[in-house]
């Protein structure tokens, strides 16, 4: 009697999407139940804080405050759009 070998099965459609979507990894890109909770946390916020007060609390106290939070701005989206961007000295 022969044996036969045994081949994995072709992944059906469902079982492809499901691991390319990451999910049961609770990392990654696709992670939809993270997004799904992420979007939850931020809904309830919304309609639970006094977001005007937490802007304004997190305003710059003083000029050089505001400096410093303008230049990290910058620097961000300079990382976003890929540029090098090296710190001021001093």
């Amino acid at each position: 009697m022969k044996s036969k070998s045994k081949q994995p099965k072709p992944k059906s459609s469902g079982q492809q999407q499901q691991a390319a979507s990451g999910e049961g990894n609770q990392y990654g890109e696709g992670n939809y139940a993270a997004t799904k909770q992420y979007n939850e946390g931020l809904k309830e916020h919304l309609e639970t804080s006094d977001i005007e007060q937490e802007a304004r609390d997190a305003a710059p106290r003083t000029a050089s405050e505001e400096q410093e939070m303008e230049q990290a701005e910058r620097t961000g989206r300079s990382r976003a759009r890929g540029d090098v961007e090296r710190p001021p000295k001093g």
